[in-house]
C-alpha cells in the first residue's frame, strides 16, 4: 500500500500516457482507421472477390467432375445389367464383378479429383495474401515422404489394388492362385482382396503382398479324364465308347453351353502290365472343368458297364470247380514225446538211482 501511494505521489501530472483517454484521442484514432480503411478498401474487396471466385469455381468445377465420373459408372453398371441373363452375360459378364470393379475405379476417380481441385484452389487462395508457398510446399514435400516411407506397406497395396483394378486382372467370381492363398474372389478392394477357399475359409490377401496371379476363369480351361482298363481290353472298342460317350454328352443340356469343343480320346497315355491308361480331354467355359469331369467320369463308368469293358480294380472272377481249403492244412502233426509212454518219452527220461545195497 506505501509502495502504491508512493508511486501515485511521485508520478508526473503532465504525463499523457496515464491519462485517461479523451474525446479528441478518440476523434483522432477514428480518423485513422477511417483513412487507412479508405485507403486500403479496394485492395480487401479485390481480395475477397477473388477468393469468392476461386472457390465458386472449384466447387462448381468439383460437382460437375463428380457427376460426370458417377454418370459414366451408371452407364458401365446399365451396361452389364443389360447383358445380364444372355448367353453373352453368362460366358462373358460378371454383373457383380462390374459393379465393384466400377465402383472402385469411380471411388478412385472421384478421390483423386476432389484432391487436385481442392488443394490446387487453397494453394492459389494463400498466394492472394501475399504468402510465400515455396517454404510450405517444401515442407509438404518432406512430411509425405516421411509418411511415405513410414506407410510404405499401406502406400503398396493402395497402388497395387488400383492397377489390379484397372488393368482388370480378376474380379469377383474369378477362380485365382494368388500365391500366398487361393480360391474364389468374393471381394475386390483398393488394400485388400478377399477370397474364400476350397474348405469355405475366407483369406484376406494384402494386394501389396501378390507377387503373381494365376487367374483360372479367364480364356477357357481344359478338363481331362484318366480311363484305366485292363491290357486285355480292345482299344477300338474301348475308343468307340468313349467317343460316343462324347458326343452324346456335347448334345446333353447344360453341357452343351460349357462345352467350348468336342471331347477328344488323345490315346494311351501309359501301357503297364496290368493296365492300360487313356487319355480324355475336353475345352470347357473357364472354371467349369471340374463339373465337366465329374459327368464325363460318370458317364464312361456307366457305358462301360453297358459295353462289358472292365476297369482296373475290379475282382476276378472266381473258378467254379475251385474247392475250398482244408482248414486243418495248417495244423502240424502231434508230437511223440506228448505222451509219457512212448518209446521216446521212457529214452528222454532221468535214469532211476540203484537200490541200496547195503541191505
Amino acid at each position: 500500500m506505501l509502495l502504491s501511494v508512493l508511486s501515485a505521489a511521485g508520478s508526473d501530472p503532465d504525463d499523457k500516457s496515464t491519462k485517461p483517454p479523451t474525446l479528441e484521442d478518440a476523434q483522432e484514432s477514428a480518423t485513422n482507421a477511417a483513412s487507412w480503411v479508405e485507403q486500403n478498401w479496394s485492395t480487401w474487396l479485390s481480395i475477397g472477390l477473388r477468393i469468392l471466385l476461386i472457390v465458386a469455381i472449384a466447387v462448381v468445377l468439383r460437382v460437375l467432375i463428380r457427376r460426370a465420373i458417377t454418370k459414366l459408372i451408371d452407364r458401365m453398371n446399365r451396361t452389364a445389367q443389360a447383358v445380364d441373363g444372355t448367353a453373352l452375360g453368362g460366358l462373358l459378364v460378371n454383373v457383380e464383378r462390374r459393379r465393384q470393379r466400377s465402383q472402385a475405379i469411380g471411388s478412385v476417380l472421384r478421390s483423386v479429383a476432389s484432391f487436385v481441385i481442392l488443394g490446387t484452389a487453397a494453394l492459389m487462395i494463400l498466394g492472394t495474401f501475399q504468402i510465400n508457398l515455396a517454404p510450405l510446399l517444401a515442407s509438404a514435400g518432406v512430411a509425405g515422404v516421411a509418411i511415405g516411407f513410414g506407410a510404405r506397406n499401406l502406400v503398396t497395396d493402395f497402388l497395387s489394388g488400383v492397377f489390379m483394378i484397372l488393368e482388370d486382372q480378376y474380379g469377383v467370381g474369378d477362380s485365382i492362385d494368388a500365391g500366398v492363398a487361393s480360391g474364389e474372389v468374393i471381394e475386390v478392394g483398393l488394400r485388400v482382396t478377399k477370397l474364400r477357399g476350397d474348405n469355405g475359409e475366407i483369406w484376406y490377401v494384402r494386394n501389396g503382398e501378390v507377387k503373381r496371379i494365376g487367374n483360372l476363369s479367364q480364356g477357357w480351361s481344359t478338363a481331362g479324364v484318366d480311363v484305366t482298363v485292363r491290357p486285355d481290353e480292345d482299344l477300338e472298342k474301348v475308343k468307340a465308347t468313349l467317343t460316343e460317350v462324347g458326343e452324346t454328352m456335347a448334345k446333353d443340356e447344360p453341357w452343351n453351353e460349357r462345352l467350348w469343343g468336342p471331347v477328344e480320346v488323345l490315346g494311351l497315355d501309359s501301357v503297364l502290365l496290368d493296365q492300360m491308361v487313356v487319355r480324355v480331354s475336353a475345352k470347357t467355359m473357364p472354371g467349369k472343368a471340374l463339373g465337366v469331369e465329374r459327368e464325363l467320369r460318370w458317364r464312361i463308368k456307366r457305358a462301360f458297364d453297358a459295353a462289358g469293358i472292365r476297369i482296373v480294380g475290379g475282382l476276378p472272377l472266381q473258378a467254379a470247380e475251385e474247392t475250398a481249403p482244408d482248414p486243418s492244412a495248417g495244423v502240424a502233426a502231434p508230437s511223440a514225446y506228448a505222451s509219457s509212454t512212448s518209446p521216446q518219452s521212457l529214452a528222454a527220461s532221468p535214469i532211476a538211482p540203484p537200490p541200496n545195497l547195503s541191505k
